[in-house]
C-alpha cells in the first residue's frame, strides 16, 4: 500500500513541476455574470422578454391615430401602471459577455473590441484574420 501512494506522489510531484504542463493555458473559469452592470442588464432583458406581448399591443393601441382620443388616454394611463420602464428595447445595452463592457461591443461576437482584438490575434476566432496590406 506504502508503495502504490508513494508512487502517486512521485507522479504528481513530476506533473506539478513538469514544464510542458505548467506552460499550457487553461481558459479562466468565471461566473455566469461578471459584474454588477450584466446582472442589471441580464435583469431588464428578463422583464423585456416577460412584457414584451402586452407592451407590443398597448403600444399599438396608444399610437393608433383612428381611435377615439378618451381610449388612447385610457391605454396610455394603463401601459404607465402595468408596463415597468426598465421593459423599453432602448433600456438594453449590448454587453461583452467576457467582461461585460458596454462600449465598443462587435455585435456579431458579443466582444469589445479589446477582447476581440486579443482573440483575433490569437486564433481563437474562428473565420476572422488580422488584415494584411
Amino acid at each position: 500500500m506504502a508503495a502504490v501512494r508513494n508512487g502517486l506522489l512521485i507522479c504528481s510531484n513530476f506533473l506539478l513541476n513538469s514544464t510542458k504542463f505548467a506552460t499550457c493555458e487553461f481558459q479562466q473559469i468565471r461566473n455566469k455574470y461578471v459584474g454588477r452592470w450584466m446582472k442589471r442588464d441580464i435583469k431588464r432583458r428578463k422583464m423585456a422578454e416577460k412584457y414584451a406581448e402586452e407592451r407590443l399591443r398597448l403600444l399599438a393601441i396608444k399610437r393608433n391615430n383612428i381611435l377615439p382620443l378618451e381610449i388612447r388616454e385610457e391605454v396610455n394611463q394603463q401601459f404607465d401602471k402595468i408596463i415597468p420602464r426598465q421593459t423599453a428595447l432602448r433600456q438594453l445595452t449590448s454587453r461583452c459577455v467576457l467582461t461585460s463592457r458596454g462600449h465598443g461591443v462587435v455585435l456579431r461576437w458579443r466582444l469589445s473590441r479589446i477582447m476581440f482584438r486579443h482573440l483575433a490575434d490569437y486564433n481563437k476566432l474562428s473565420g476572422v484574420q488580422r488584415a494584411i496590406w
